[in-house]
């Protein structure tokens, strides 16, 4: 009997499966496989459409192979090289120093209402909570920056608004709280400060949480458009992302015109336009993401199992 059980058994990554396991975990892979698929075919639409031309996608709709080929999308986006290049170097530096800085910040405070030594940590807390039920409103946020800051036209204005938020907060004191602490007690026998604690002992043991967090303000800053049309003037300022929109606005008034006057409507690409912006702008997210997939992964994770 024991040989007939195992004559049905293989192994599987050095564990021993039995048959019923295995076909389970078949259709599993072939169950997430369609879903991958699934959600690749939007973009496989999106390179489609950025490569096909205006007239194709407004009587033939979208495709998975380009229909009509022509690069005439990317050679408006690209007309100005320079442009789109500075236009990259405003984001990142935007997205790299908002997302370094708000990761401290956002850390820094976790840390401090993570401590039960904190003898007010449930009153800031609730402080903190208190502004995602209310808020000041557009309005106001706009006077602040303007009148009192003095951060019209200024890079800060892109920074300042995404540096701290309140989700991300309780998330990293979540991840703090699950640190043994033992751990800080023993640094404090050794003679350690806060701050030393801080740096030396809770942020290398927090690289999902980092990871998770950082990759969310990295999609923010990187995406953010609105903060620009409000406070930036200067066009060498611009990020890459309000850059798109204001050159999209432009493809679309041009096109208005362009039915106003008699000239053929094909020779502005406004839809295949806006798919190749789409592309434009998410490449490099798209390369980044794979560096830092495992530890966001992770950070979803860690938790949902306890024992």
């Amino acid at each position: 009997m024991d040989g007939t059980i195992m004559t049905k058994e293989k192994t599987f990554g050095g564990i021993r499966k039995t048959r019923s396991m295995m076909l389970f975990l078949f259709f599993g892979y072939v169950i997430i496989i369609l879903v991958a698929l699934g959600c690749l075919f939007p973009f496989i639409l999106l390179i489609s459409g950025s490569f096909s031309s205006d007239n194709a996608i407004r009587f033939s709709g979208y495709s998975v192979f380009p229909r009509d080929f022509n690069t005439e999308a990317y050679k408006m986006i690209f007309k100005y090289p320079v442009k789109i290049l500075h236009g990259y170097g405003v984001s990142a530096f935007i997205t790299a120093s908002g997302s370094i800085a708000g990761l401290f910040l956002i850390t820094m405070t976790a840390y401090v209402i993570s401590r039960k030594s904190f003898k007010y940590r449930n009153v800031l807390s609730f402080f903190f909570y208190f502004t995602t039920l209310f808020s000041g409103g557009m309005v106001s946020t706009y006077i602040f920056y303007i009148q009192y800051l003095h951060l019209k036209d200024s890079l800060l204005s892109l920074i300042l608004p995404g540096l701290f938020n309140v989700f991300y907060l309780l998330i990293m004191r979540s991840f703090i709280a699950a640190i043994p602490p033992a751990l800080i007690e023993s640094a404090k026998i050794d003679g350690a400060e806060e701050f030393s604690i801080f740096i030396k002992i809770i942020v290398p043991l927090l690289p999902s949480a980092l990871a998770t967090i950082g990759l969310f303000m990295v999609l923010y800053y990187w995406n953010d458009w609105y903060n620009a049309m409000l406070y930036i003037n200067s066009p060498s300022k611009f990020p890459l992302q309000y850059m798109l929109y204001d050159m999209m606005m432009q493809s679309q008034a041009l096109a208005l015109m362009a039915n106003q006057i008699g000239i053929r409507v094909e020779e502005v690409p406004a839809n295949s336009l806006k798919m190749a912006m789409v592309l434009v702008a998410t490449g490099p997210v798209v390369l980044v993401y794979p560096f830092v997939q495992k530890y966001f992964v992770k950070g979803i994770t860690i938790g949902s199992v306890k024992g």
